[in-house]
This record gives structure tokens, C-alpha cells and sequence, in this order.
């Protein structure tokens, strides 16, 4: 018995074989501990969070189980070490083990950090999946990347931190390096704040007709730098997205009925009864027209033109479709020119009637 307690209290490193198998049995136990919590915070969370309609809670639950059972550990790990008493010469093994500590428990919150990502990323991949561009699939995987790439990054800094060092030189240095790579990229950098202006505020797709400025086509492709605009030439442009995103874009998808505007002219012998009946039969025309959307239409003798009594027809088809529009703005056209045909009036043309006076001459001066 005595030999056995002189062997508990042999030293090896300072530290006598008691306060080592002390320690060691805390770490058995803190692993053992960690297993248990594992089994349940598995079986009782995610049992609760399987009775949610949303995926969220399952989401933030798996996210943060791991870096729970790695928190645990370090406590046992904690717990061991103030057991050692660990020696402060001629080497202070305390602050080392407490920075340790630290760096463990910064290693932790980081990877539940990490981890959470996944959650946003999950969210903008639900956004991404409701559009036909590719756009937001390759920005979803871009802000999953710099997310995380921001959070190991700080989490280096709160390492280095912690061991000791000043990170003031180095977040000096990296923000004059920040600087000149910002000025180096800023076209690109423009063009990624171009492409989150078009996700975001989506005034085009892809298969829309468009309209800027200077250019008119079907947009092609979205991507992240560019956007791609077949015109009507056949021709491919292709637009920076900081270009597009601060220009004005006339969007012709959108439009839920396209506009028919006519100005029709009747020659001046026309009298104000057939005038007034031309309007009403072409009112009644566009009644009775299935392509015509019948919310709103305008038919009126407006003006007393050159060279003809103008009527207005101002009109919306139902249809949005180029081709199908072109059809019911024809058939609008002969059946308005078969009405006035009927009623025997002429569509006037650009005239000019001169009248010349005849007078007897001055006589001349004797």
C-alpha cells in the first residue's frame, strides 16, 4: 500500500502520476460524457424539430451538434488541465494550455459558424430554383464561398489573437493591399454589383424583348459578369452587367396587352352624319372583335387634318404574342376599311387643291 501510494505521488514533468491519471480519467470521462450528450441531443432536438413544417430548425440543429460535443470536450480538456497545476518555469505551461484553451473553443464557435451557412445558402438556392438563369446559381455559390471564407478568416485573426501576437500590423497591411486590389478590380467589381442589381430587381429574363438606349434584342443568357442580347439583325451582344443595371430597359415580355393607335382620314367631302357613323361602326367593330381587349378602347373624330377628317382608334389586343398581334392589328385595318367602303367613303390621301383667279389686267399707264 505504501508503494503504491509512493508511486502516485512520483513526479514526471513537475506533476505527480496522481494528478496525471486524475487528469486523464476527467478526459476518459469528458469523451464518454460527449458521446452521451451526442446521443441526446440527436434523439431529443431533432425529434422536436421533425414536428415543424419547415426544415430551418432540422438545419440549425445538425449545424450546431457537432461544435456542442467538441464545447463539452473542452470543458473535460479544461477541467483536466487545472487538475495538472501545470508548472510556470522555467517554460509558464499555463498561459500555453489557456491560449490552447482558447484557440479550441474559437475552432468551435467558428465551425458552428460554418456550419450555419448552410442555412442562408439553402434559402437563396429556394430563391435561385424559382428562375431560369444560371445567374443565381453561380452568385449562390459565390456567397456561400465568401461567407465562409469571411468567417475563417476572422477566426485566424482571433487565433493569432490568441496566442499572443497584435494583429494591428497586419489588418494595416491588408487593408493598403485591400485598396489597391479594389482599384485594380474595379470593372469587375462593378459588374458583380451589376449582376446583384439584376437579380435582385429582375427587370429581364432570360427569353425577354427588350429595349435600351442603343440596342433592342432578345436577352440570351444572364451571367455573372455579362448579359447576352440576340437582336433582330441576328447579331450577339454582349453587355457588361454595371452597363446594363444603370440603364433604362424598356421590357416588352412584360407587357400584359399590346397597344393598337390609328389615325384614320376620311376625305373632307365626308358630311358630319357619315362621320358620326363611321365612328359608331368602328366602335362596334371593336366590340365585336375577340383580340381586342375590351377594359378600355377609344374611337373620335379629333382633328380637321390637311388633307382629311381624322378619326382616332386607340385599342389594346389581348394577345402579346409579335405574330399574333400583327394578325388582329391587319384584321382590325380591312375591317375598318370594308365599313367606310361601304358606306361609300374614300380614305383621304396628301392633296393640295390650288384655285386660280381669273381678273380683267390693269391698264397700262399711257
Amino acid at each position: 500500500m505504501d508503494s503504491y501510494a509512493s508511486i502516485l505521488e512520483t513526479s514526471f514533468l513537475g506533476i505527480t502520476c496522481k494528478s496525471w491519471l486524475t487528469a486523464i480519467g476527467i478526459l476518459i470521462a469528458a469523451w464518454i460524457i460527449k458521446r452521451i450528450f451526442g446521443v441526446i441531443y440527436d434523439r431529443i432536438l431533432h425529434s422536436i424539430t421533425a414536428k415543424t413544417e419547415n426544415n430551418f430548425d432540422d438545419l440549425i440543429v445538425t449545424s450546431l451538434q457537432k461544435p456542442a460535443e467538441m464545447l463539452v470536450f473542452i470543458g473535460g480538456l479544461f477541467l483536466a488541465i487545472e487538475t495538472l497545476q501545470l508548472p510556470v518555469k522555467p517554460v509558464n505551461l499555463q498561459v500555453i494550455a489557456s491560449a490552447a484553451i482558447q484557440v479550441l473553443i474559437t475552432i468551435s464557435i467558428t465551425w458552428a459558424f460554418f456550419n450555419l451557412v448552410s442555412i442562408i445558402d439553402h434559402l437563396l438556392c429556394r430563391r435561385a430554383e424559382c428562375t431560369e438563369s444560371s445567374l443565381d446559381d453561380n452568385l449562390v455559390g459565390m456567397i456561400r464561398k465568401c461567407l465562409r471564407g469571411i468567417i475563417i478568416f476572422l477566426a485566424i485573426l482571433m487565433v493569432i489573437q490568441n496566442l499572443g501576437y497584435s494583429i494591428t500590423g497586419l489588418l494595416a497591411s491588408l487593408g493598403i493591399g485591400g485598396i489597391a486590389v479594389a482599384m485594380a478590380a474595379r470593372d469587375s467589381i462593378a459588374n458583380i454589383f451589376g449582376s446583384l442589381m439584376i437579380i435582385f430587381d429582375r427587370p429581364f429574363k432570360a427569353g425577354d424583348w427588350i429595349s435600351t438606349d442603343n440596342l433592342e434584342g432578345t436577352v440570351e443568357e444572364v451571367g455573372f459578369r455579362s448579359t447576352k442580347i440576340r437582336t433582330f439583325a441576328k447579331t450577339q451582344i454582349t453587355v457588361p452587367n454595371n452597363v446594363i443595371a444603370n440603364t433604362a430597359i424598356d421590357n416588352f415580355s412584360r407587357m400584359p396587352k399590346r397597344r393598337i393607335k390609328l389615325n384614320i382620314g376620311v376625305t373632307y367631302d365626308t358630311s358630319s352624319t357619315q362621320m358620326q357613323e363611321a365612328v359608331e361602326k368602328i366602335r362596334d367593330l371593336l366590340k365585336n372583335d375577340p383580340a381586342i381587349d375590351q377594359d378600355f378602347f377609344l374611337v373620335n373624330f379629333t382633328d380637321f387634318g390637311p388633307s382629311s377628317l381624322d378619326i382616332m382608334v386607340y385599342c389594346f389586343t389581348t394577345t402579346t404574342v409579335w405574330g399574333e398581334y400583327l394578325d388582329a392589328r391587319q384584321a382590325l385595318c380591312l375591317n375598318i376599311m370594308d365599313t367606310l367602303e361601304t358606306m361609300g367613303l374614300e380614305i383621304a390621301f396628301p392633296s393640295r387643291t390650288v384655285y386660280l383667279q381669273h381678273g380683267e389686267p390693269a391698264d397700262a399707264e399711257s
